[in-house]
Order: C-alpha cells, then structure tokens, then sequence
C-alpha cells in the first residue's frame, strides 16, 4: 500500500493530482489517498504526478510506501470514511 498526500497552492493543479489519484485509490481525507497498488502501477502514478508537479511552483507531494506488516496495524481514530476499503480483523479504530 503506498499512502500519498499533497499540499498544493494551485486549484488547477491540486484538482489535477486528486483526479489522478482517485484512479489509483481511495481518498481517505481531502487530500490524503490510499492506493492498494502493484509496483509497476505506482511507478506509472509517480510519473503522471511528476508532470503535473512540473507545472507547480509552491507545494509537495508526499509517497509513503506501508508494508504489508505494517497496514496490518493501522490503528483509526474516530469514524472510518466510508471511502476505505475493508479493513483487517487486527485493525484497531479508536
């Protein structure tokens, strides 16, 4: 799972990259995906985001890669989006 946000100053770009992004996976917040992806697909989203960040002069995006180990403790706090997918049986939502 890659978890991948972004803060950009520009609406044209910011609807760009969220557009792309809901190809790829669930938002779990405003600007806050989820993607359930193989390698070869994010390598594909990475390059079509470092276009669109070509044309960007203020902001970031930000890719974190979550093993498999790791997903399996994610831990919520409050109501769950509807938006994510099922979650495991070890989940823990405070």
């Amino acid at each position: 799972m890659y978890l991948i946000s972004y803060d950009i100053e520009s609406n044209k770009i910011r609807n760009k990259v969220a557009k792309t992004l809901e190809d790829y996976g669930k938002r779990v917040q405003y600007s806050v995906f989820e993607c359930h992806i193989t390698n070869e697909r994010f390598d594909k989203l990475y390059g079509l985001l470092a276009e669109l960040m070509q044309e960007e002069e203020k902001g970031n995006i930000r890719f974190y890669n979550i093993c498999r180990s790791c997903e399996q403790k994610l831990i919520i706090m409050g109501v769950p989006n509807e938006e994510i997918q099922e979650l495991d049986e070890d989940t823990i939502i405070i």
